[in-house]
């Protein structure tokens, strides 16, 4: 399988502007967690709301750590309780499976066929003694549109925002 692959699963018809949430998981999630997880994201975006309207959402889980939310804000604006419920569902699911989806120190990269945690805390550290390295695929959970998500989401520690966050990475 190859990495970016996760693009064809991404809604082809909702506009390139739709709003992106991120939420990564701190450990993967077992296949039963996985398919629970697709069913409550599921009723999630069916009866998702903004002022009464029904917002175009998507939902899933990709490499199974990231829950991916997507609202395609072309006719109907997602508001600030839209926002909300939202981040309710998250809430639900992080206590029912007893995970962290809120820790943004906790930073994800792609090595050795696999997602690995690091927090930021120990970037330096990990640089220093080759953990990573400047062509290293980091998971950027800080895009936020559906551009940035199929453009800048899986990108080289080299591209993202990370690099000057490394001392000893000089990249123009």
């Amino acid at each position: 399988m190859n990495l970016s692959d996760y693009q064809l699963h991404c809604p082809a018809d909702f506009s390139n502007h739709s709003k992106v949430w991120i939420y990564q998981s701190n450990r993967l999630f077992s296949i039963s967690e996985a398919l629970e997880i697709e069913s409550i994201l599921n009723d999630f975006v069916a009866n998702w709301k903004s002022h009464g309207a029904p917002v175009k959402g998507f939902a899933t889980l990709f490499f199974g750590q990231f829950i991916i939310l997507m609202a395609d804000e072309t006719n109907t604006t997602v508001g600030g309780c839209s926002t909300d419920s939202s981040v309710h569902t998250i809430k639900k699911i992080e206590q029912l499976f007893k995970v962290d989806l809120f820790n943004r120190q906790n930073l994800a990269f792609y090595i050795k066929d696999k997602v690995q945690l690091l927090p930021m805390a120990q970037l330096n550290y990990a640089w220093e003694n080759n953990f990573i390295n400047e062509d290293t695929v980091y998971f950027n959970n800080t895009v936020t549109t559906k551009e940035g998500f199929l453009n800048d989401w899986l990108t080289p520690v080299k591209s993202s925002w990370l690099k000057s966050k490394i001392k000893g990475l000089t990249i123009a």
